[in-house]
């Protein structure tokens, strides 16, 4: 079966194979010519032409035309001399036979035709009685060019079966590299958000206690100090949590789908204290139905990292308001301050913008950010609730 399925141009060590079967098939051609009663014997150039027949053959994987041509050519003259006709037959379909199993069927069909006809031309010339011999045993030559016909077409369909298979195998593995990126990404947003918010807590909670500190040793503020430490904490605490629920995911192997909780709409409120905690006046509107979970975590992600870059960015105390409304099959959001300037969020390689962006398109939503016209900075996004129908 591994001889049949395979296909005879591409075959390793064909040459060497082609000459040990022009050996054999000389060696059995010669005991023909002895050995049957099939015309008479060769004589010296009889002899010549059939050996000579079994040459091409070396190279019948490469030229299959011309090898059965070539062989036609000598094999023609041999039966004109009246040689023993039996002798050149192996030779003859073995050079039929590949033709059949590399060519097109077209052609493999008129070759065919054109073979017979030229064989029975020669045999009336020399022996009517062999001629119409030739014509009833012509259906093994029918019978050899449609085997090697149905060997290709058999040859296409599992050559066919392995090309599908091979495709799917790398649609599987691109398909897999494309979770994989997904994956990636979606971990380093998380860990941005995450990394980027609590930093920039405790940043603030930290120079609270030692503003509180250096302005007047002698009559020490201890229980201010200890509130800043407090929250300190507290946001280490909540990051460390938030922190080990990522690494679970990453350590995850045998479920490439797991998730750890999705944050939510639930938790803004927490985001606004945190705010309030590191110094800004925060205003918070939410109005909402049910939202689908990979939304409320959207909206969650957009709104801390935008409170982050306002309490990094806007300057002391900041006064920011966050409205979060569902509409009509979208739920939109805006986060503005009044801040005084200071780096746009995601300039100078940050890339606070750039999350909140991939947040927003990771549920087929928008997102704009940019300084207001009246002051400060604003970010507003429209999240979609529903599933478009197409």
């Amino acid at each position: 079966m591994a001889a049949i399925n395979r296909d005879p141009r591409t075959a390793a060590h064909g040459t060497r194979n082609d000459v040990v079967l022009a050996v054999v098939l000389a060696a059995a051609a010669t005991c023909m010519a002895l050995f049957t009663d099939e015309g008479r014997r060769p004589d010296p150039l009889g002899w010549s032409l059939l050996l000579a027949a079994h040459v091409p053959l070396v190279w019948r994987r490469r030229h299959p035309l011309l090898v059965l041509v070539t062989v036609v050519a000598l094999v023609g003259p041999y039966h004109a001399l009246d040689n023993n006709h039996a002798a050149p037959g192996p030779v003859s379909y073995v050079a039929l036979y590949t033709l059949a199993v590399t060519g097109r069927p077209l052609r493999t069909i008129l070759t065919g035709i054109g073979v017979l006809t030229v064989s029975v031309s020669v045999m009336l010339t020399v022996n009517t009685h062999q001629a119409v011999e030739l014509i009833r045993i012509s259906g093994w030559v029918v019978a050899v060019l449609f085997a090697g016909v149905d060997v290709r077409y058999y040859r296409q369909y599992v050559a066919g079966i392995v090309e599908r298979a091979e495709r799917a195998e790398r649609t599987r593995e691109e398909e897999a590299r494309r979770r994989v990126a997904e994956e990636r990404l979606r971990i380093a947003r998380d860990l941005h958000d995450l990394l980027a918010h609590s930093i920039t807590l405790i940043g603030v909670q930290t120079s609270v206690a030692a503003h509180v500190l250096a302005a007047d040793p002698e009559r020490l503020d201890r229980a201010a100090v200890v509130k800043a430490l407090d929250d300190i904490a507290e946001t280490c605490r909540t990051a460390r949590g938030e922190l080990r629920t990522t690494l679970e995911v990453l350590r995850e192997h045998d479920a490439p789908d797991a998730r750890g909780p999705l944050p939510g709409l639930r938790g803004l409120a927490d985001l606004a204290e945190a705010a309030r905690v590191a110094g800004a006046t925060v205003e918070l509107s939410v109005r909402t139905g049910d939202v689908p979970p990979a939304v409320g975590a959207a909206a969650y992600r957009i709104v801390q990292e935008a409170l982050t870059n306002a309490v990094r960015h806007a300057g002391p105390q900041p006064s920011v308001r966050v409205e979060v409304h569902a509409g009509q099959g979208a739920l939109r959001l805006s986060v503005t301050d009044d801040g005084t300037g200071g780096p746009v969020p995601g300039s100078a390689g940050g890339f606070g913008l750039v999350g909140m962006r991939e947040r927003a398109r990771s549920v087929g939503g928008t997102l704009d950010a940019g300084p207001r016209d009246g002051g400060g900075f604003g970010v507003t996004a429209v999240l979609p609730t529903t599933t478009p129908t197409t």
